[in-house]
């Protein structure tokens, strides 16, 4: 699996972090900046990472800010990106499985690095249930190309 991964400087360690444990992994990686903790605008990481999802060079986008909203807006614009934030173990199983999340967001500043490896490790391991939920993602998907 290939994983396009951009932050702020907000997210920065974890996303530094992330990198390393999720490689040990086997997972490849796609670092979409930032490269620093020098304030710099969360959107632009967020919207390179999240076209790497869209243009099929990524699987999944994973995306870090102090509170996980900002890069989560800005890559919710994208067409055929649908990012959740990932708040509790629950919700991480529940966007792949029912909303077919192929991104999700973090905030640094309201997570341990702890529960955001754990919850990305549940989203990596759980898959989309299809059925009643395909229309509902449909919906959505259909919206975004108007």
């Amino acid at each position: 699996m290939i994983i396009s991964i951009g932050s702020d400087h907000g997210g920065f360690d974890y996303k530094t972090k992330l990198i390393q444990d999720l490689e040990k992994e086997g997972y490849t990686l796609i670092d979409c900046g930032t490269d620093s903790k020098e304030s710099c605008n969360y959107a632009t990481f967020a919207l390179k990472a999240a076209l790497k999802v869209e243009h099929h060079e990524a699987d999944l986008a994973i995306l870090i800010c102090s509170s996980g909203e900002g890069v989560s807006m800005a890559a919710n614009k994208v067409k055929h990106v649908r990012c959740a934030i990932l708040y509790n173990d629950e919700v991480a199983h529940l966007a792949k499985e029912h909303n077919d999340a192929n991104a999700i967001a973090f905030g640094a500043k309201f997570m341990s690095y702890e529960d955001v490896l754990k919850r990305v490790r549940i989203f990596l391991n759980s898959k989309f249930e299809g059925g009643r939920h395909i229309e509902r993602v449909k919906t959505f998907d259909e919206f975004k190309e108007k």
